[in-house]
């Protein structure tokens, strides 16, 4: 099984998008992150859905989870307020890392040691350089498991 037999279409977001908007699409289409494209349309990284939560949740409440505790519910609601007017670039990691992509001609179990190394939902499966979509931690394991 090869990748260019598990890929499928996958929307995109450009660097300079609205983090509003992809956060939007994420939870719209239950996506579970998102392949980040530079100016040229090449896979320039993956934004997984945990990412956007280390953005919105404070470092202190991430480094010591019981103080969310003091967070009221509509307080709560409001984390998401801190993505208007960032771009998709301002919720990546600081530290640039490794980038989830696939040749369209990797085999079942290099997408899965990729998929397994990098900790991503997600890879962008290129042909020559061409994105041809991506392939999802739950339809590799779907199609390495024969669950119909």
């Amino acid at each position: 099984m090869l990748a260019r037999e598990l890929v499928e279409p996958f929307p995109v977001v450009a660097l300079e998008s609205p983090a509003l908007d992809a956060t939007r699409l994420l939870i719209e289409r239950r996506l579970p992150g998102l392949i980040v494209v530079d100016a040229h349309g090449a896979p320039h990284s993956v934004l997984p859905g945990s990412q956007v939560l280390r953005f919105l949740v404070p470092a202190y409440v991430q480094e010591d989870p019981s103080l969310a505790r003091v967070y009221d519910e509509a307080h709560a609601d409001r984390l998401c307020a801190s993505l208007a007017g960032r771009t998709v670039a301002d919720l990546l990691p600081t530290k640039r890392v490794e980038l989830s992509v696939v040749d369209a001609g990797d085999t079942a179990l290099e997408i899965a040691a990729i998929m397994a190394k990098l900790r991503s939902p997600l890879v962008a499966v290129v042909d020559d350089g061409r994105l041809l979509g991506a392939i999802t931690v739950s339809r590799l394991l779907e199609r390495l498991l024969a669950i119909p």
